[in-house]
């Protein structure tokens, strides 16, 4: 009777026989099967999750939450008339711009929200806060951009807040509109007398992103949520850095230079109203 032909193998280093590859297994095996081995894994896991329970307990929650107002008034859309500093009256009925790039600053080690895009919109009072985890902490400001940075700009159809079904993306000019007010003022010569502005550009000259920087001292607690209360004086738009009338330009809706007089002025419309901690 012929005997069984071994076969053999290659493994880093040496040839062996398939009988021989057969006993190093079973002594691999049972050595990963020890007791000991089995109290080491044990062990890397019990510090893995103390290590993430703790990190848990250095972390708070910071939410922000914005209140469009007119003046001090809260806005209320289509119903309520307002006046400008020009004496002219409005009344609004879209508003939305983006919030992006939020960090809070400390005196090290800046805390800054991952993938931080936000729409506000005033329609959906769901999309006035947000919030996010950050290590606790004294704070000492906050700040954001009003707008989409470049990079987003360029990155073609997005989901979520970058959606283009949220009509704030010009496909005629492959870029967002940061900012959107529209409404009706008896001083505007347009048809149905609307008022429009729609502020885009990112690139160049053209570019309306602004970043806003709010002091605002505030301590984080572990395990708590500190609220930032936001006020956007939409008034601000008409009187700033430049004095933007109604009768005179009641609509910008392309790049360039008027739209970069509204951005300026808009860039001027936030301030923080309130810092509070609600206790978990």
């Amino acid at each position: 009777m012929n005997k069984q032909r071994n076969r053999i193998f290659f493994v880093p280093g040496l040839w062996i026989t398939d009988q021989q590859l057969l006993r190093r297994t079973l002594v691999h095996k049972q050595y990963y099967s020890t007791p000991l081995l089995q109290r080491f894994f044990l062990l890397l896991i019990s510090i893995f999750f103390s290590f993430s329970v703790f990190a848990q307990k250095q972390t708070g929650t910071l939410k922000i939450s914005f209140i469009n107002t007119v003046n001090g008034i809260p806005l209320v859309l289509n119903d309520s008339v307002y006046n400008n500093s020009f004496k002219e009256t409005y009344s609004i009925s879209k508003l939305k711009y983006y919030i992006s790039n939020v960090r809070a600053n400390k005196a090290s080690n800046p805390q800054k929200e991952k993938n931080s895009y936000h729409l506000v919109n005033a329609a959906d009072t769901t999309s006035l806060h947000f919030s996010f985890s950050l290590k606790s902490g004294n704070y000492t400001s906050f700040d954001f951009l009003l707008g989409v940075d470049s990079l987003r700009n360029c990155s073609g159809a997005q989901s979520g807040a970058l959606d283009p079904l949220n009509d704030m993306f010009w496909t005629w000019n492959s870029g967002y509109v940061m900012f959107k007010l529209e409404g009706s003022s008896p001083q505007s010569g347009q048809v149905n007398n609307r008022i429009e502005y729609h502020i885009g550009g990112y690139a160049g000259a053209n570019n309306v992103i602004k970043k806003i920087s709010l002091p605002a001292a505030f301590e984080v607690i572990a395990g708590n949520t500190t609220e930032l209360i936001i006020e956007t004086d939409i008034n601000k738009l008409w009187l700033g850095p430049n004095d933007i009338s109604i009768v005179q330009s009641p609509v910008c809706s392309t790049p360039g230079a008027l739209a970069k007089k509204v951005a300026a002025n808009y860039s001027k419309m936030f301030s923080l109203k309130n810092a509070m901690i609600i206790k978990n």
